[in-house]
């Protein structure tokens, strides 16, 4: 996409900042609504930001800032529609008038009271334009993108980082809402900008990757790099740069006993993961493989955590990945999956497997569920692979890390997300709140439903409602909000919309959009976002730059930006990371007003 500033009238010139029109008489003012009548030599258009003041006495001057959210025009003297012919051919005297709806978003001092009819109203800008949108009370501010008068657009850092709030909520039509790019912007936007300060050291991304190989590439430089889109960032206060410091993990290739990343566009800085038949047991990680919504009240997820508690307890690690539980040597999958069937249908073993009082229909409710669960997971659960321990997903040693998940089943995706995110929660409390984990889950719907439960949905409600006491902040995005858990939504103090199909418009989720901006969610174009963000009223219409990094092997401009570095991972398929990770971060400076 590309940015482009405010559009004038043909022949109109408006010097920023004059007085753009009157506040309107024919319709009633209010301390939250006005409308402004605009001048013929002026014009506003959707979310322009303007200002007006009126002198309340015994208390001074009172400014009363707002953003446009309509605009009209009409012919004032007509009464019928044909009277626009003869108004267009001189014979009728009419005038035309265009009429602009103000929400108010802020009102200083707090005094509520209406602006007058009358009072003049001028385009707010600089110092005017910052202070009606509450960005001169951010003490850190985090740039999203430009507004409509091509300045830049912030949310505060303080309702992402935990200290006041936490979680980004994004929705949108797959392909069109462009919500991937705009929450990989955000992330950029966040490590680059200098908000963090001295955190930025500790601050670390997790993103999982479900649409092709299209994340492989976040170091590499877009060759659609070029002096506007350099333009665009400078704007913002960035560098148009690929992200600096980033690691990328894939399931091994199935049926490859090296290990071999399953990737083919990225050849090189890919390291393959997976988890042992020891792991497995030890961790009980059993749950995650059922980690589909199901109805509570199903009887065999009892089973589920007796064979997950049996196998930690029997389970006898042989060093190379493989365990032996019963005297049984286990170093596959299928295998494991064979020996508890084994063991389930024997009737002497059922009860210490299952427990005394499991009916049959119960463990055979299970078994068909493990059995199915055997084509999906055979290729992460190893004991056969010539590289025995198992190689896990870690955020050490890289700023961002991108778990490529596109080619595994929808369930191993489920298996692989929960595992991981578990696991970064444990080491998170473990560690304490001292730095900071964003999470990027894409398609959140699947992974946290509104109906049902499952061990990822619990640990998904866990991140939403503590995660930013520990420091984890979950960016999630989704289709529909409206299919999303309802407690993980509200606990998103950032919510970003792109365009939306018009049913999920009008949807209660969307409560926080004015009426005329979810009619045009509709209708936006790929890279405007609408956002909403506690302090503002309104939310606020951004465009953001198109990616300076590759968002797909076509977009890419060669290998990793070096100035100088050594390229991530220029080694075999399974590659490895730089010795320093953080070598090509730029230097932020020591600002004793920076947050620690």
């Amino acid at each position: 996409m590309t940015l482009s500033t405010p559009s004038t009238r043909r022949g109109v010139s408006e010097p920023a900042g004059d007085t753009v029109g009157l506040v309107a008489g024919t319709e009633d003012s209010t301390p939250l609504l006005f409308n402004v009548a605009l001048d013929q030599a002026a014009y506003l258009q959707l979310d322009d930001v303007v200002v007006t003041m009126r002198v309340v006495p015994g208390v001074g001057p009172v400014m009363s800032a707002g953003v446009v959210t309509q605009v009209t025009a009409r012919h004032e003297g007509a009464s019928f529609g044909s009277d626009v012919f003869l108004i267009a051919d001189g014979v009728l005297p009419a005038q035309v008038q265009e009429i602009a709806e103000i929400t108010t978003t802020r009102v200083e001092p707090e005094c509520y009271v209406p602006p007058l009819p009358g009072s003049a109203v001028r385009r707010a800008t600089g110092e005017e334009r910052a202070q009606a949108l509450y960005f001169d009370q951010m003490k850190h501010k985090v740039p999203v993108g430009l507004g409509r008068d091509g300045e830049p657009i912030y949310v505060n850092l303080e309702f992402l980082d935990g200290t006041r709030g936490g979680h980004v909520s994004i929705s949108g039509i797959s392909g069109v809402a462009t919500k991937t790019s705009f929450a990989l912007f955000l992330l950029y936007s966040i490590f680059r900008s200098g908000v963090l300060g001295k955190r930025s050291v500790n601050a670390k991304a997790l993103v999982f990757s479900v649409k092709g190989e299209d994340l492989l590439f976040l170091d590499h430089r877009n060759v659609r790099l070029d002096d506007d889109l350099r333009a665009a960032y400078s704007k913002l206060g960035l560098p148009a740069e690929p992200f600096a410091s980033a690691g990328f993990f894939a399931p091994p290739t199935p049926d490859d006993l090296t290990g071999r990343p399953h990737v083919a566009g990225r050849t090189s800085g890919v390291t393959s993961f997976w988890w042992t038949i020891a792991e497995f047991c030890s961790e009980e990680l059993l749950p995650y493989v059922f980690a589909d919504a199901e109805d509570e009240r199903n009887q065999y997820t009892m089973v589920i955590h007796q064979v997950a508690a049996r196998l930690r307890r029997d389970a006898v690690p042989i060093g190379d990945g493989a365990v032996s539980v019963e005297g049984v040597l286990l170093r596959t999958y299928d295998q494991l999956v064979d020996f508890v069937s084994d063991r389930l249908s024997d009737e002497d073993a059922r009860r210490d497997w299952a427990g005394p009082v499991t009916g049959m229909g119960t463990i055979n409710a299970f078994l068909r569920r493990l059995r199915s669960s055997q084509k999906a997971m055979r290729s992460l659960i190893r004991g056969d692979l010539t590289d025995a321990p198992g190689r896990r997903v870690s955020t050490e040693g890289q700023q961002l890390t991108v778990v490529d998940l596109h080619n595994l089943p929808e369930r191993a995706q489920r298996f692989v997300v929960g595992v991981v995110l578990a696991a970064e929660t444990a080491r998170k409390e473990a560690a304490g709140p001292g730095g900071l984990l964003f999470t990027m889950i894409d398609e959140l719907n699947k992974y946290a439903p509104r109906e049902g439960s499952s061990p990822i949905k619990e640990v998904l409600l866990d991140i939403a409602e503590r995660g930013r006491s520990l420091g984890i902040i979950l960016i999630g995005a989704q289709q529909t909000a409206s299919e999303v858990e309802r407690r993980i939504v509200s606990n998103s103090s950032i919510k970003v919309v792109g365009r939306l199909d018009p049913a999920e418009a009008g949807r209660p989720e969307y409560g926080f959009l004015p009426a005329s901006q979810r009619q045009r969610a509709t209708l936006a174009k790929p890279g405007t976002m609408f956002v909403a963000q506690p302090e503002i009223p309104v939310p606020l219409a951004v465009e953001f730059p198109f990616p300076a990094w590759a968002t797909r092997l076509s977009e890419s401009a060669g290998g990793p930006a070096t100035n100088g570095a050594a390229a991530n991972g220029n080694g075999s398929g399974t590659g490895s990371a730089p010795r320093d990770p953080f070598a090509r971060l730029p230097a932020m400076p020591l600002d004793d007003d920076a947050p620690f």
